[in-house]
């Protein structure tokens, strides 16, 4: 093998092997720093502007929401969800029979800027019979309800606790 070509050798594994450094410092530090949240101006609401500039899901369009199902809204169910504790505290979300996502990925419908939430933490939805469900997505600190750790989709009654981390949602009317 010539010169050359043992020299060119060993200049890519050196490049690689910088390569490989650099890219474990990049997830050492996103580890330790977390991943930047960014505001997303188009969804404030005008009268709120501290809290707006935090709310990551869009306002709510309607007050009354149909279930997935396509009928009627079923007497004295959830209307809202609503951020009680966390960073996202006063944070209402319109629930209008599509699926909520939360966690800390940026196209979470609620955006969570807590080291105990996982990229896709948790989402909640719609049955057929018009009842919301919470459902953990594999999260590592899990999602608790009204205490109890979820390990299966389960119903959410009106006002129960969901804790993610440092953050409490509740379902209201």
């Amino acid at each position: 093998m010539s010169e050359l070509t043992l020299t060119v050798m060993r200049l890519g594994f050196l490049a690689v092997l910088w390569l490989f450094v650099i890219v474990a410092v990049q997830v050492i530090r996103s580890d330790l720093f977390g991943t930047r949240v960014t505001q997303r101006g188009s969804r404030r609401e005008a009268n709120r502007p501290q809290q707006a500039a935090r709310q990551t899901a869009p306002p709510p369009q309607r007050q009354q929401a149909a279930p997935s199902g396509g009928g009627r809204q079923r007497r004295g169910a959830p209307t809202k969800l609503v951020v009680s504790e966390g960073t996202l505290t006063g944070t209402t979300v319109a629930l209008q029979g599509q699926t909520i996502t939360l966690g800390r990925a940026h196209d979470s419908t609620i955006v969570l800027d807590d080291d105990y939430a996982s990229s896709r933490h948790a989402r909640i939805y719609p049955d057929r019979d018009g009842q919301w469900i919470v459902e953990d997505l594999g999260s590592t600190n899990g999602t608790y309800l009204d205490r109890s750790r979820l390990t299966t989709p389960t119903p959410v009654p009106l006002g129960a606790p969901i804790r993610i981390g440092k953050t409490v949602i509740e379902l209201r009317k």
